[in-house]
């Protein structure tokens, strides 16, 4: 596929990512132009807590949302972790606020969930980067993201107390950071995931065409809206609007680089005994089930083990309300094996 054709695929469902952040206020008045009245943020769900802190992978002040279980503040226990990505042209918010993740990680009790934020980097470290920018992505989940966390809360802050997820963008992000970081995670979680970014542009890198250009949403007035909107949820110094979120730089510049981001590539290069579990899904009427289904062909043709479940659906927030409740209970049930809490 080449990079035209990518850019193209991301452009048919870029706008319902953005759309996703929006609160229910703020869909209920898209109608008219301009609204009315300026809609506001609804109340926080119960357990979630934003978290500012200072990430040197990517030189910059940074937010993550994380769900605590109920009795976190009476308790002396630690607790598993799983950590959910989100999507392109989404943030930090998305997840517990939108998508039902705070809901579901409350009711297992016994469950940190972390939902940090990449802006529209695809969880890579940038092979050049411009504007004195620094776009380490990579490290700032893996190194600062978790280092924060396992340093500040209570976590099981070993391989087996710790799960990674994510949808469309973040679903390829997790799956990607889960086999180049084996040792890190019990479980790697992918819906709707983009799986085959880093394939197609090498493939594109292989052809000589350049990186696809970021889309500005000013030329959309109703992107443009919902973007101040967000902007004020998002409040990340210099990193609140889509167009700061685009990293300014080049993710890969050689086939090579994009490879060893490629889950269809790398996957071989982890021995089976050190995989993590491997969860897939996806919608199928989301045109990026193809990505899940190849990837689950190289999984049968391999004997590796996994889950995959498919449903009716598309790639829009209707459907990841559904998948969350069934991707972290599948997570939840791998971690407490792995710990020793189960028969």
């Amino acid at each position: 596929m080449n990079s035209g054709t990518n850019t193209h695929r991301l452009s048919r469902w870029v706008t319902l990512l953005l759309l996703t952040l929006a609160s229910p206020l703020l869909w209920a008045q898209q109608s008219t132009s301009p609204p009315a009245t300026e809609p506001a943020p609804t109340a926080l769900p119960e357990g979630l807590q934003t978290v500012s802190f200072f990430s040197p992978a990517v030189g910059r002040q940074m937010k993550f949302d994380i769900v605590l279980p109920p009795d976190y503040a009476e308790s002396e226990a630690r607790y598993p972790v799983l950590y959910l990505l989100h999507g392109y042209m989404q943030n930090y918010t998305v997840w517990g606020r939108n998508l039902g993740a705070a809901f579901y990680g409350r009711n297992f009790a016994d469950l940190i969930v972390v939902m940090p934020d990449a802006g529209n980097s695809w969880y890579v470290n940038y092979a050049s980067n411009e504007g004195n920018q620094r776009n380490n992505w990579e490290d700032h989940i893996v190194r600062d993201v978790i280092g924060y966390v396992d340093t500040n809360f209570r976590t099981v802050a070993r391989r087996e107390g710790r799960a990674i997820a994510g949808l469309s963008m973040g679903g390829y992000g997790a799956i990607m950071l889960g086999l180049r970081h084996p040792g890190m995670f019990i479980s790697m979680a992918s819906t709707s995931g983009a799986l085959a970014h880093a394939r197609d542009r090498a493939a594109a890198i292989a052809a000589g065409q350049p990186p696809p250009a970021a889309r500005s949403i000013q030329d959309s007035p109703e992107l443009a809206r919902a973007d101040a909107f967000i902007s004020q949820i998002i409040d990340i110094p210099g990193f609140s609007s889509q167009d700061e979120r685009n990293p300014k730089g080049t993710d890969f510049e050689t086939v090579e680089q994009a490879q060893a981001y490629d889950p269809f590539h790398i996957i071989y290069d982890v021995p089976k005994s050190q995989l993590p579990h491997i969860y897939l899904d996806s919608g199928i009427d989301d045109g990026l089930i193809t990505d899940a289904l190849e990837f689950m062909q190289i999984l049968l043709i391999n004997d590796l083990p996994f889950d995959y479940m498919q449903a009716q659906g598309r790639h829009n927030s209707e459907y990841w309300r559904r998948s969350i409740g069934h991707l972290m209970s599948i997570q939840y049930e791998v971690m407490q094996r792995a710990l020793g809490n189960r028969p």
